[in-house]
């Protein structure tokens, strides 16, 4: 067992056997100490020991309290959506995560169109420019200077944070937490004993929490209020590299290798088992991978016997057609929240009462 699934194991039942509760007992006093330390920051932006920005434009942060995939980008495209059918004009900001840009602002893409790479930008917010074509979409390693970057533009209605609930320096007009369902607060201890990135009483900060990937199970934390819940679900159509699509429904009966390289690989190989599709082989990779030749050795290798690859569409996004001899899809996510027509319209009721 490498170090990675070790700690993912300490983080889901802090520990199985006494070697295992041995390390985790001993991390938990960094861990103490992380949270505190996230503890006093907060205490600070609350008293306004800490300045923050309040920016002329209503910000919208979609964010959560654990490390790991929680499905923030399909959330975010979402509400990108639903903004733009009610007539206003969003702009997405992210610190591009993996991404190579190191200047102060840099445009992703706007009515223009895609203006950098997956490889410069990082690639949730390739994504997400990729499906909003008109949206404008900004990396800045500083929110503030991203937010700025977008009022002198004078074009936007609304700034979308993505991954920014623990970015206390920019206030926000409405704070989205989500939480997996399935975990929403691993064993309740923050890093590195736990995922927890601070302890799980600053969710009182949250305006509205969505639970993630609920399918039909509901959580019984409710944090002091009702939260929403939602399920993702993959796309009925899959594009290969080369842009052409083909319906899910053809994939059954095809020898195929899933790969995945984002926070949670389990969620996207159980994802197809619901839409009935049972890869020969998966290769699990870690977040944000970028693909270099020793992955893609480790694709082909295993793929001698198979009929085509898939993919995730997070990760299409670094890939090219010729860098397999075999042709390899990817398949977006989206997803259904319930009540969703509820969820907005307190968010957009909170955004501009």
């Amino acid at each position: 067992m490498n170090i990675v699934e070790l700690h993912a194991r300490l983080v889901a039942t802090g520990g199985s056997n006494r070697y295992e509760r041995l390390l985790f007992n001993l991390l938990k006093p960094i861990a103490f100490l992380y949270g505190i330390i996230g503890w006093c920051r907060n205490r600070c932006y609350d008293f306004g020991w800490f300045s923050a920005y309040q920016s002329a434009l209503p910000v919208i942060s979609v964010g959560n309290i654990a490390v790991g995939g929680t499905g923030k980008t399909p959330v975010v495209d979402w509400l990108v959506k639903q903004l733009v059918q009610q007539g206003k004009r969003p702009a997405i900001i992210s610190r591009g995560y993996s991404g190579s840009f190191a200047g102060d602002a840099g445009v992703v893409s706007s009515a223009d169109g895609l203006l950098m790479s997956a490889a410069e930008c990082g690639d949730e917010p390739y994504l997400l420019a990729r499906r909003n074509r008109q949206c404008l979409v900004i990396v800045a390693k500083k929110r503030i200077v991203g937010i700025k970057a977008v009022e002198i533009r004078g074009d936007i209605d609304v700034v979308i944070l993505d991954d920014g609930f623990q970015h206390r320096a920019v206030k926000r007009t409405v704070d989205l937490v989500l939480l997996d369902t399935n975990k929403p607060l691993g064993n309740g201890w923050p890093l590195p004993a736990g995922n927890l990135r601070e302890f799980s009483p600053s969710l009182q900060r949250a305006d509205y929490i969505l639970m993630t990937r609920s399918k039909q199970k509901r959580s019984e934390l409710h944090f002091g209020y009702r939260p929403f819940y939602s399920c993702h679900k993959l796309a009925s159509l899959a594009v290969d590299l080369d842009g052409n699509t083909l319906p899910v429904a053809k994939f059954t009966g095809l020898k195929l290798l899933a790969f995945a390289g984002i926070a949670n690989p389990e969620s996207f190989f159980s994802s197809l088992s619901d839409i009935g599709i049972i890869p020969e082989s998966k290769l699990a990779f870690a977040d944000h991978d970028g693909y270099n030749k020793s992955t893609l050795a480790q694709i082909r290798t295993a793929a001698v016997s198979v009929d085509a690859l898939i993919t995730t569409e997070k990760d299409g996004v670094k890939l090219r057609a010729d860098m397999f001899d075999l042709p390899c899809y990817q398949i977006g996510m989206d997803i259904e929240i319930e009540s969703g027509e509820e969820l907005f319209g307190k968010i957009s009721t909170k955004l501009w009462s």
